[in-house]
């Protein structure tokens, strides 16, 4: 938080000229024969180097009755593979001072290894032996030691988690069964004791090709020398067919579908979603802004109105969750002791209301964009791990095809108006077609 507001108020001192300049961001690409792209980027601040890697697979390529398996694949990646005893990975890289993890989505899975420069090679090593050699090592007894880890796992986020099971619920709302976004991502219980260790084989088989992932080399390299240590440690992973893009079956809300659960808490909750546009389509930069206008710090529309004015409200956040194929757009609130969700909704009504009728200020609009502009350059300060520079190489190859792809999301942000904050309200944000969600304490 210091970093960002330090990085704000950096930005608010610069003259317009400055905070307007393009991002130079240099790096170089290439292909290896097996389908494997890859990119590097020199970044000489500091002596550390991050090997990246997208595996251009989540929650939305499994199939009903097969869910969980992108998740529990994350976690056999660190079993041991080909050339690395099980327990090694861990041991070597923390022996260097490196450290490393990886995390699943509905539209990727991503792992990355952060370590001291001279520590590349062991690197590349590690992730190249994982990428063609982990059914080498793979045996239904480390299928189902993963898969009993992935149940816990799933318990204590989700059904021992208060409130865990409403995101679930929510997307099951959201979008029709079938659809790639209707389960979590971390599957559910029956798929995952069911799953048999063919199928993880087969799931290896068709997903994990060098020809499904993007690699990315950022920090204190020199590009020649770390191209040809690629080469050395990539070259020899087979490769396999790139699979089909995923369908995207469409989904739409036509109206309102209201349901309520309960769950052990003390207090109720307030859940409203809708569907929007996808990653990087017109409307999800605006709506990002709108929550900000909405929920984001003290003095935003629903913060200060619910929190601190009628002070009739624990919390209440609002976030535009972006994804490939489509996106929501959820509002969470929880009422304090002795208020109701209804009094909830209808405030929240009114304010969306308001924003949908009448443009917000300028000046509404500029702290959005400065605190996102803040959190841009916070991230682009650092090489690696979630968010980093070597991240969002990665990510914005994978959703756009151009790694370098800075300036232009920056610019989705600094070109909006007002107005368009508004527009983007009207028509994405209906109140008759959304999904409401109410947790209720359960009954002693």
């Amino acid at each position: 938080m210091k970093r960002a507001l330090f990085v704000l108020a950096l930005m608010a001192a610069l003259p317009a000229a400055a905070q307007t300049q393009p991002i130079q961001l240099d790096y170089t690409q290439f292909a290896l024969p097996n389908g494997l792209r890859v990119i590097l980027h020199e970044d000489h601040s500091v002596p550390l180097v991050s090997v990246n890697v997208w595996y251009h697979v989540g929650s939305a390529r499994e199939k009903p009755g097969r869910t969980g398996f992108a998740h529990l694949f994350e976690h056999l990646m660190f079993m041991g593979s080909g050339h690395v005893p099980p327990g090694e990975f861990d041991s070597w890289l923390e022996g260097t001072g490196g450290g490393n993890n990886g995390s699943t989505a509905n539209d990727r899975t991503n792992y990355w290894i952060n370590v001291p420069s001279n520590s590349l090679e062991l690197a590349l090593f590690l992730e190249s032996d994982r990428m063609g050699y982990l059914l080498d090592t793979m045996t239904p007894k480390t299928v189902d030691a993963q898969r009993d880890v992935v149940k816990n796992e799933r318990r204590e986020r989700i059904e021992n988690q208060p409130y865990g099971m409403a995101d679930v619920v929510l997307s099951e709302m959201i979008f029709p069964e079938g659809h790639p976004y209707h389960w979590p991502v971390i599957g559910y219980m029956p798929d995952l004791t069911a799953a048999s260790y063919e199928d993880v084989v087969a799931f290896f088989k068709t997903y994990y090709a060098p020809s499904n992932a993007s690699l990315v080399v950022a920090g204190d390299i020199d590009s020649a020398a770390a191209r040809k240590l690629v080469e050395k440690w990539f070259s020899d992973v087979k490769p396999g067919p790139r699979p089909a893009p995923v369908a995207n079956p469409g989904a739409e809300l036509t109206g309102v579908q209201k349901k309520t659960i309960t769950d052990r808490v003390q207090l109720p909750r307030l859940y409203l979603g809708w569907i929007t546009p996808a990653l990087f389509a017109p409307g999800d930069a605006a709506l990002d802004v709108v929550s900000s206008v909405l929920t984001s710090g003290k003095n935003s529309r629903l913060y200060k109105r619910l929190v601190y004015d009628m002070q009739i409200a624990q919390s209440v956040q609002a976030f535009q969750g972006s994804m490939a194929l489509t996106s929501t757009f959820v509002i969470e609130a929880t009422p304090r002791p002795g208020h109701t969700v209804e009094e909830l909704q209808k405030v929240i009504d009114e304010e969306i209301g308001k924003l949908q009728r009448e443009a917000p200020s300028q000046r509404e609009v500029q702290r959005a964009l400065n605190q996102y502009e803040a959190s841009f350059y916070d991230r682009m300060e650092r090489v690696g791990g979630f968010g980093g520079k070597a991240d969002q190489l990665n990510a914005y190859f994978t959703n756009t095809g151009d790694p370098d792809w800075f300036n232009e999301d920056l610019g989705r942000y600094r070109s909006l108006s007002p107005s368009d904050i508004s527009a983007a309200a009207a028509q994405f944000l209906p109140a008759d077609r959304r999904v409401e969600l109410t947790v209720l304490p359960e009954k002693r």
